[in-house]
């Protein structure tokens, strides 16, 4: 599991923290071209019509994009099933969980809500999660048309890099701290980017839908207040409301612990010491982890205390591993997000 804004890591995986503009410098191929023989991987559907050309607005200033882009490079940790729901196959994506060494295919391009839109195709990995920032080279080897970087870290001087290649959209003007744009918004961003801003709007109604029905179906959730959560580093961590994980919990109904926001600060999550485990001492928890650290959370005696782990109001929700439904979380896009709301109702009903 990995630890940035989208997923959460396995111990010894550290955050990808926004990295300097020292950290992420790299020799940049700006404007040369490449010997590559890639091509795109599939016609890019045609776009909503008089969409181009079309002004993006975005934390780094505005972007002019003049025509359909064909080619698409992400550098946002879940940009790439953003594109995707649009039927666009990235040619180059962020590995958000690294594959398991020597296996193939890529375990990113395989998750259940994924796996039939990215079919065949196997784009190039222009970055790993914990690395400093994207690889230029690999990225203007691409011949991009277009980049995406709004689930992202960037910062001004990567943006600079990244737009001598190709027209780039960064995250939201809006989005105060990192990976804080409410996923709706993120969506139709990346939607009028891709001449498509219609279709997003559409696509956001239907998960919204979504949501409002399992709140709907489900009136005993407003009640009772919820948290998601993982063992990391041998601590509790619970995600704050205004992380992808909390939103999709009171997106359903339940009420969020505010608190956890207190504590946690500007970070999307926090490590409880042993005398702040009261944050999670909550109606409901939804825990994702792979199995290993889900054993060890279940040894550990404070968390075993709880009155929702004694009363048996738990949901496990597998990471990585099985179903992937704690990734489904993680990531809250277009394409994983429905998948999540059914596996997460799913595992309260149960």
């Amino acid at each position: 599991m990995f630890f940035h804004r989208s997923t959460f890591p396995k111990p010894g995986r550290r955050l990808a923290a926004a990295a300097s503009a020292a950290a992420l410098g790299a020799g940049l191929l700006a404007g040369c071209g490449s010997g590559t023989e890639e091509k795109a991987s599939d016609k890019a559907p045609a776009a909503e019509a008089g969409a181009f050309p079309v002004t993006v607005e975005h934390a780094f200033g505005s972007t002019k994009i003049t025509k359909t882009p064909e080619r698409v490079v992400t550098v946002g940790y879940t940009d790439d099933q953003a594109v995707l729901a649009f039927g666009i196959k990235p040619v180059g994506m962020v590995d958000q969980y690294p594959n398991p060494a020597g296996t193939s295919p890529d375990i990113n391009t395989q998750w259940p809500w994924v796996k039939d839109k990215w079919g065949d195709t196997k784009p190039e990995v222009v970055m790993a999660n914990g690395d400093a920032g994207p690889n230029y080279e690999k990225i203007a080897a691409l011949r991009p048309d277009l980049i995406i970087a709004v689930y992202s870290e960037i910062d001004q001087a990567a943006y600079d890099k990244l737009s001598k290649i190709a027209p780039t959209v960064g995250r939201t003007k809006s989005e105060k701290e990192l990976f804080s744009a409410p996923w709706q918004d993120n969506a139709v961003h990346i939607a009028k980017a891709l001449g498509k801003e219609s279709e997003g709007t559409a696509l956001v109604k239907g998960i919204q839908t979504k949501l409002d029905t399992a709140r709907e179906a489900h009136p005993e959730f407003a009640g009772q207040t919820a948290v998601a959560l993982s063992w990391y580093e041998d601590s509790v961590a619970p995600f704050t409301t205004t992380d992808v994980r909390g939103r999709l919990v009171t997106g359903i109904g339940f009420k969020g612990n505010t608190k956890i926001d207190e504590i946690a600060g500007d970070k999307f999550y926090t490590k409880l010491s042993p005398e702040r485990m009261d944050l999670v001492d909550v109606d409901r928890i939804f825990v994702i982890n792979d199995k290993a650290d889900q054993d060890a959370l279940k040894k550990f005696d404070l968390f075993a205390n709880l009155g929702a782990v004694k009363g048996g109001k738990v949901s496990y929700m597998l990471d990585s591993e099985g179903p992937a439904v704690g990734a489904a979380m993680s990531q809250g896009t277009l394409l994983s997000l429905p998948y999540a709301i059914d596996e997460l109702v799913k595992s309260v009903d149960q």
